[in-house]
């Protein structure tokens, strides 16, 4: 629809008005302005009298419009680059100069974010999305216990290498192991990572040049053939379903969380093999059924495709070994006398023990590191000393000499021979 312009008292400002709307007792009115910029004519739109100027938060007038419109003009006839000669131009570096204030403002907010605020309101709930439940439960554990206390109050980006030996200091008074100090260490390694991403910090986590005390927290205990036949028999007794939970570990080397996981359809009888989608290392992997572990899984009623294996008594999954198992391993004296964590029995050792009764039977570390599920074969090789027969050849000839040598009343030895 044509609307009919009006000319005001300043030359080159006009206006329509609006059919209904008003501003105060007279007619809204839109602002226009027309003017030449090297012999080309420009007309602009400014606004509505019933509008504000976001310049100066002033309604707009006619007198108000005209002075825009001299100092256009005035851009336009001296050549001042520097300042807009278009009402639109204006805008435009008004809107720039408003996303530059925000991101300064956001800027220096992102500077000073300080530890406690970036790890619960933008690390924790990232990692809640993506990543397992354990994990960030456990990094929710580190940070609140053992980081937050000493550095939770500082702003990131200025958290530093003596911030972190503090941590580790207070973690050592604590009596907490070398391998507690590497978790929690992990935890503030990957937060640091995590804002670096995101440009709120630079540089290396200052956990970096932190020494940790070195440790060795591999399992050394495993379980004879007899043991085994023991706790077997003893958990049959009792429990059937924990009975078959360490008769499938044992056999096959799957890890607890791996059994509450496993549903129907990935047990697969006919071929021996059983599908693990959920392992460790976040790649899936087989794990190959003994005769007696397809005895078993035969012998049970088998459910839907995604209905878990074995449930708990009130129909809901496993979370945790249940307290029965730790009974009965303390019943049969597995552990008496025994405070080293490697040397203790649990449901771990069965992994262990399988693993361990392959290794020395003679299965290849390679082959061994696929059943296991192993990333590295740098895992695998903790078996190496079971598997190296020349190892306890030479271990099993050393005793013969010296019996040998003790029988002829000898005083000196000669292993050269």
């Amino acid at each position: 629809m044509a609307v009919k312009w009006i000319g005001t008292k300043f030359k080159g400002v006009r206006y329509y008005e609006h059919p209904t709307r008003k501003h105060g007792l007279k007619k809204d009115h839109y602002l226009a302005i027309r003017y030449q910029i090297n012999g080309k004519r420009i007309e602009e739109g400014v606004g509505w009298t019933s509008e504000r100027d976001p310049e100066d938060n002033q309604y707009w007038t006619e007198a108000k419009a005209a002075l825009v419109l001299e100092r256009l003009r005035g851009a336009a006839k001296y050549g001042k680059m520097e300042a807009p000669t278009r009402i639109a131009e204006k805008r435009e570096l008004e809107e720039k100069r408003k996303e530059a204030e925000a991101a300064e403002l956001k800027r220096l907010k992102r500077e000073n974010i300080i530890l406690n605020k970036y790890f619960y309101n933008s690390y924790y709930p990232d990692a809640k999305i993506n990543k397992k439940e354990n994990s960030y439960i456990h990094e929710e554990t580190h940070f609140r216990l053992w980081i937050d206390p000493i550095a939770g109050q500082k702003p990131l980006k200025e958290l530093s290498e003596f911030d972190v030996r503090r941590i580790v200091k207070k973690l050592l008074d604590a009596g907490k192991s070398p391998r507690t100090i590497q978790y929690v260490m992990a935890t503030l390694r990957q937060v640091w990572n995590k804002a670096r991403r995101g440009k709120i910090v630079s540089g290396d986590s200052p956990t970096k040049d932190v020494k940790i005390p070195k440790f060795d927290n591999r399992r050394q205990r495993f379980l004879s053939h007899t043991e085994a036949d023991l706790l077997l028999e003893t958990l049959k007794e009792k429990n059937e379903a924990i009975y078959k939970m360490t008769l499938l570990s044992l056999h096959t080397g799957m890890r607890a969380s791996e059994i509450f996981k496993l549903t129907w359809s990935c047990v697969d009888t006919e071929r021996g093999i059983i599908a693990i989608l959920d392992a460790k290392s976040g790649h899936g992997r087989a794990a190959f059924m003994t005769e007696q572990i397809k005895e078993m899984f035969n012998g049970m009623k088998r459910g839907k495709n995604d209905d878990f294996v074995f449930l708990r008594k009130d129909k809901k999954p496993y979370k945790e070994i249940p307290p029965l198992f730790r009974d009965v391993i303390m019943n049969l004296k597995f552990n008496e006398n025994v405070s080293d964590t490697r040397q203790k029995v649990c449901f771990h050792t069965l992994r262990h023990t399988m693993a361990s009764w392959h290794a020395e039977g003679g299965t290849d570390l390679y082959i061994l590191k696929e059943l296991l599920g192993h990333g590295s074969i740098t895992l695998t090789e903790r078996y190496s000393h079971l598997s190296n027969g020349a190892l306890q050849e030479a271990a099993r000839s050393f005793e013969k000499k010296i019996k040998a040598a003790s029988s002829k009343g000898s005083e000196v030895i000669n292993f050269d021979k």
